[in-house]
């Protein structure tokens, strides 16, 4: 047996119970009109999640990491300009996966653990094909306001799309895609959404659509080619064609946890997540620790803590999974050792986890 863990780390985190329960029930096909009933009702709350009426917004079969894959093979033409702000891991990602797809990429450098500056990213090109953005750095615990870069492009009356990084920002903070001129965006399940990893939660606009890229160099994750099977037909109710075996038990799983946090609404469970993130920074600060992220700019989600002097990252997250049962996460890149990552994310945000992971690494710290 599989001792259980409190996976507060930068994901996954421990899923929801109605998600873990529909894993449970009896699979169902793939074209089955029960499971087309599910995955079209899974779709319209994906709209209500990411705050969009996008025809085409489905839950693709593959983690976050295909999401961002399929933002850019289907939108980037050879040659494109893309700009792309830089700052953390999952913006250096955006460069590498852009430069693949033949882009000619403008990264605008930032300090990590700082958000996105907007006129610096105005300023980088003239006229871009897109511009791309992390939400919710996982790799920091920032957030970046994309409603600001939205509305400044829109000023700018720039055509450039704007794709977005939403990982580990969709279900556990506010998403508003339409009103903040999100033209592309993905997500995964395994964070905040509250339930395992396996699939990205995809929306792409009418905009974007019309100028993607033919015939991309993906072929599993056409869109043009899902469509006809998921995403807009379900909502014009056509004939299905066959694309690829969905998983229909993840599928359904992800339907569970959607309904799960639409039924709490939406503005209660970014406040929970508020509540929670507030409780551990606190709570940290009070134990004399230093927190990374700058401040007005912190993810209540994800919170990074600065390692003290002295102490043995790896060691310390060690004994916590060892005797504790809890995972932390180290940092990324450069402060892979300097940096702990501490995630309250879907289930995980409430008073009593909070409590649990202070006293936990205040008894290992020997700070109690």
């Amino acid at each position: 047996m599989i001792r259980e863990r409190h996976l507060l780390g930068p994901g996954p985190s421990n899923p929801y119970p109605e998600a873990t329960s529909a894993l449970a029930q009896p699979l169902l096909g793939h074209l089955d009109p029960e499971f087309l009933r599910i995955m079209d009702d899974t779709c319209e709350m994906l709209r209500t999640v990411w705050g969009t009426t996008n025809t085409r917004t489905l839950p693709l079969s593959a983690t976050g990491s295909a999401g961002m894959e399929a933002a850019f093979v289907n939108t980037v033409h050879p040659g494109d300009v893309v700009v792309v702000a830089v700052n953390g891991l999952f913006g250096q990602r955006m460069t590498d996966v852009a430069a693949r797809c033949g882009a000619e990429v403008v990264a605008v450098e930032h300090e990590w653990g700082h958000p996105v500056d907007v006129d610096r990213v105005l300023a980088a090109h003239p006229a871009p094909a897109i511009v791309a953005a992390v939400h919710a750095e996982t790799s920091t615990g920032v957030r970046s306001d994309i409603a600001a870069l939205g509305a400044a492009l829109r000023a700018q009356g720039s055509e450039a799309l704007l794709l977005v990084d939403a990982v580990t920002s969709i279900g556990g903070i506010e998403v508003r895609a339409d009103d903040w001129g999100v033209d592309v965006a993905y997500a995964g399940t395994q964070k905040c959404l509250g339930v395992a990893p396996g699939l990205a939660p995809f929306t792409i606009g009418e905009r974007a659509f019309e100028r993607r890229v033919e015939k991309p160099r993906s072929w599993y994750l056409d869109l043009g080619m899902l469509g006809g099977y998921v995403g807009e037909a379900g909502v014009q109710g056509g004939q299905r064609t066959y694309h690829h075996t969905a998983p229909t038990a993840m599928v359904a799983s992800l339907h569970a946890g959607l309904a799960r946090v639409l039924d709490e609404g939406l503005d209660a469970v970014w406040a929970r997540h508020r509540a929670a993130g507030e409780a551990l920074q606190a709570g940290l600060e009070d134990m004399g620790l230093e927190l990374f992220a700058a401040e007005g700019s912190r993810l209540p989600q994800l919170t990074t803590v600065k390692v003290p002097e002295g102490v043995d990252s790896a060691a310390v997250r060690r004994e916590l999974l060892e005797r504790h049962g809890i995972e932390i996460g180290a940092g990324a890149g450069a402060y892979a050792t300097s940096v702990w990552r501490i995630g309250l994310m879907g289930r995980n945000a409430r008073p009593d986890t909070v409590l649990l992971v202070l006293a936990a690494l205040r008894e290992v710290l020997g700070r109690g």
